[in-house]
């Protein structure tokens, strides 16, 4: 392994604590407040804060970014806006169908054909 590669995983390291540390300090500050003070959604809004800016973080520093986080941050943020706005929508059905459907771009994009090979 090259430097430049231990100094990038080293980093990569930093960056994932410093995000579990943000997301346990969010839920903690978040705990703190009486639950009629806190706004519903709150939480996920600050954790799809807290995934796409590590991957913000990740792209700044040259390591390769996650694509599930970013789905996941997405998803956990829009939820979040829309639990703040009062529509609530199934964190988990939606999770799943995305999941899906990115195993399925992921095989289509590869340039692979769908198609079996013919002999």
């Amino acid at each position: 392994m090259t430097t430049q590669n231990v100094q990038k995983s080293d980093l990569s390291k930093r960056l994932e604590a410093i995000g579990w540390a943000l997301f346990l300090i969010m839920i903690g500050g978040i705990w703190l407040v009486p639950n009629e003070r806190v706004p519903q959604g709150v939480w996920l809004i600050g954790a799809g804060l807290i995934m796409l800016g590590l991957n913000v973080a990740r792209h700044l520093s040259g390591i390769k970014i996650s694509g599930f986080t970013i789905v996941l941050g997405l998803l956990t943020l829009i939820l979040g806006v829309s639990g703040f706005l009062g529509a609530h929508l199934p964190f988990f059905p939606i999770l799943l169908i995305l999941i899906g459907a990115g195993i399925v771009l992921k095989r289509l994009f590869e340039g692979k054909s769908l198609a079996p090979e013919r002999k």
